[in-house]
């Protein structure tokens, strides 16, 4: 027997199967999506995965300060609701956030320059990875407490709802998330009020190093819970962006239409280890393999060129996507290291330092 702690035969504790994905469904390509907003999508999903490739090669160089959590493979998600929201509706994240922070419109450069720690960076090199944070975009920040933001969104939407703006507040987490209490805090009040916020579940089927099924009572750790709060159960193959967005246009319109809150799962996968520390060896290969054949990009790709798209058009797309990264990345190595001063900075509301009784 092997004695290799990362080897899954000795971490395989009772779960069930290897859980692989579901075939893409042909009849998304006949959605009724139009093709501007396609190609939109498209270009997204590049930015993210160039992103962050980009960020892992520079973590690797040491320039990215303190670790990173990638969304390599998970694009489609932030993808396809980026697209669906409105410029004034917010997005809550995790610490996975970059591609949340991207896909609501925040420049590349200045969040490169923050994992870089730089003074030119999103908070000026003060959050870091972990806590991106753009209000001028609608992103009201990156969490790292597990289930912290859940509540917090609720907040924001119950504001949208005081003020009658038709604003909706969208919120992102974990599969792990779904055995926090404030997640089931969150989804009873939410209903209760009848707040304006989408709940999406991202299960990529790992809570950090723990498959999720290994620690959860049904198969679906977001989707089965949500009739125990009057809500619809919505499962969406999270590699697919029309099939997301189109979910995403419908919840974010049910809410916005005063009609309440839904809850989302997006099943997906990440290529990668839960952090730029977890080599992720836990994982049976088969399953890994089954989901790069998934890969949410050449996927999506191939659907344009069925739908009538030129290979050079997509080409096009790519190579002004790989140039906007490579100006990202001298943007961001350009800055400067933040004064030590930083520290003192925004501790108050009036963005002071000073002790006030």
């Amino acid at each position: 027997m092997s004695t290799d702690p990362y080897d899954p035969s000795v971490l395989d504790y009772g779960r069930r199967p290897a859980r692989l994905p579901n075939p893409a469904d042909p009849a998304n390509d006949q959605l009724d999506i139009a093709l501007d907003t396609r190609l939109a999508l498209y270009e997204s999903q590049l930015v993210l995965r160039q992103f962050e490739k980009r960020a892992y090669d520079m973590f690797l160089q040491n320039l990215v300060k303190g670790t990173s959590h990638l969304s390599l493979g998970m694009e489609a998600v932030a993808a396809g609701f980026g697209a669906a929201m409105r410029s004034d509706d917010y997005s809550f994240a995790t610490y996975r956030g970059h591609a949340h922070t991207l896909a609501r419109g925040v420049p590349m450069g200045p969040v490169l320059a923050e994992l870089l720690a730089r003074e030119n960076g999103l908070m000026d090199g003060k959050g870091g990875s972990m806590h991106l944070t753009s209000v001028e975009h609608g992103m009201m920040g990156s969490y790292a407490i597990i289930g912290a933001h859940l509540p917090i969104a609720n907040g924001a939407a119950w504001s949208a709802q005081m003020r009658g703006t038709g604003q909706v507040a969208v919120c992102f987490f974990g599969d792990g998330t779904t055995n926090i209490g404030a997640f089931h805090e969150a989804l009873n009040l939410a209903a209760v009020w009848n707040l304006p916020v989408v709940f999406v579940c991202e299960n990529n089927l790992y809570m950090e190093y723990t498959p999720i099924d290994l620690v959860t009572a049904v198969e679906n750790p977001a989707a089965d819970r949500a009739q125990a709060y009057g809500l619809e159960p919505i499962l969406v193959d999270g590699n697919d962006a029309d099939a997301v967005y189109a979910v995403a246009t419908r919840a974010i319109g049910r809410a916005r239409r005063g009609e309440g809150p839904s809850l989302v799962e997006a099943q997906t996968y990440r290529d990668q280890g839960h952090s730029r520390a977890d080599p992720g060896k836990y994982r049976p290969a088969d399953e890994v393999a089954a989901w790069k054949e998934r890969d949410p990009i050449p996927l999506y790709h191939q659907r344009l060129l069925r739908l009538g798209v030129a290979e050079g058009d997509l080409a096009g797309i790519q190579q002004d996507v790989a140039r906007r990264v490579d100006e990202a990345t001298e943007f961001a190595k350009a800055g400067a290291r933040p004064d030590l001063d930083l520290v003192l900075k925004d501790v108050w509301a009036d963005g002071g330092a000073a002790w006030r009784n």
